[in-house]
């Protein structure tokens, strides 16, 4: 365990979380999934934490474990084609994650992701958080609609509104 890791997620308060995605920033996310969905039968959810705090944090919690917690909490694994993606950032580590279920992670891999979580972290190192999600958003949605493709009739089987934890 660093103590250099406890110190930024002791200073890293939610209040990071309110001035990087306020409101409207909030809304362009919900919005920028709503127009993927469209194009695919898959779900995206995006997931913003401005830090771990209790046994996640003391027990060193890494930000892809902590997605993966996520990711079964909000129950994304459970779609009707297996193929619910979660955008997952913690701000404190400066850390993006995808979680993908096992319909469309077989597909795109874990170096497909990757390339796309790195793409995100470029502008977020630079202060441009909604146009990251946005594009983060962009990129998981074509990957979607290109081995999911929108069906009629399809349901939408999980919110889209961000979450921020």
């Amino acid at each position: 365990m660093s103590i250099k890791r406890i110190g930024r997620h002791l200073i890293e308060h939610r209040w990071r979380v309110r001035r990087e995605f306020p409101p409207r920033v909030l809304h362009a996310i919900e919005q920028a999934i709503r127009a993927g969905e469209t194009t695919h039968s898959g779900q995206i959810r995006f997931v913003v934490e401005g830090a771990l705090d209790g046994a996640p944090l003391f027990r060193n919690q890494p930000a892809r474990e902590r997605a993966i917690d996520v990711f079964s909490h909000l129950r994304i694994w459970d779609t009707a084609h297996n193929n619910g993606v979660l955008i997952y950032l913690l701000l404190a580590d400066h850390d993006v994650e995808i979680v993908a279920d096992r319909g469309i992670n077989a597909k795109v891999g874990a170096a497909g992701w990757e390339a796309i979580c790195r793409e995100m972290e470029t502008d977020f190192g630079a202060g441009r958080f909604e146009q990251g999600v946005i594009k983060g958003i962009e990129a998981v949605s074509r990957e979607l609609a290109r081995h999911f493709p929108r069906t009629v009739g399809g349901a939408n089987e999980l919110p889209d509104a961000p979450v921020m934890m």
